[in-house]
């Protein structure tokens, strides 16, 4: 059975790309300072979902790239095309491992370039889910500025697609 947690987070990511849905290029490239482009946005939460999911729980960093979106990296102007097929790739890559993810094991903390993490597994995926959230409101006055109308209300359908299930 799914761990409730993955549950929350697959629940946000659905969320995320309800937020950024039906974005053009030219709008994703299109960055009103101080606030990042809305390509930037997909392309940070690609580089921590591979971060966590990938690079510490796997050993695997299939798009180095996606490194310069990390945070405190200077700004950028990624293609959101192009960070939307990075994004999918590397959640279906951490879906497998997220799957495993028992009580037990939240608890427990990765191990990278032979140190271990400071934060357990369970708060990283909390960090994960949380960080969706805090971008998914930003991206939504990225667009209002932008000029789009009749955005998402959100939060959407939490009780059918993730609801409270008690341990």
């Amino acid at each position: 059975m799914t761990h409730p947690l993955v549950l929350q987070l697959r629940f946000t990511r659905s969320e995320f790309q309800r937020a950024l849905a039906g974005i053009s290029e030219e709008d994703g490239f299109r960055r009103i300072e101080p606030m990042n482009s809305l390509g930037w946005v997909v392309a940070h939460l690609s580089w921590q979902e591979q971060r966590y999911w990938l690079t510490a729980a796997q050993g695997q960093t299939p798009f180095p790239d996606v490194n310069d979106a990390g945070f405190g990296k200077p700004a950028s102007t990624p293609s959101i095309s192009a960070m939307w097929e990075v994004w999918r790739t590397i959640t279906a890559a951490a879906d497998p491992f997220l799957e495993t993810i028992t009580t037990d094991l939240l608890t427990t903390h990765f191990t990278l370039n032979e140190k271990s993490l400071p934060e357990s597994i369970g708060s990283m995926l909390r960090r994960m889910t949380y960080h969706y959230w805090y971008h998914i409101g930003e991206s939504q006055a990225i667009r209002q500025l932008l000029g789009h109308t009749d955005l998402g209300v959100f939060v959407g359908a939490i009780h059918a697609e993730a609801p409270y299930i008690p341990e």
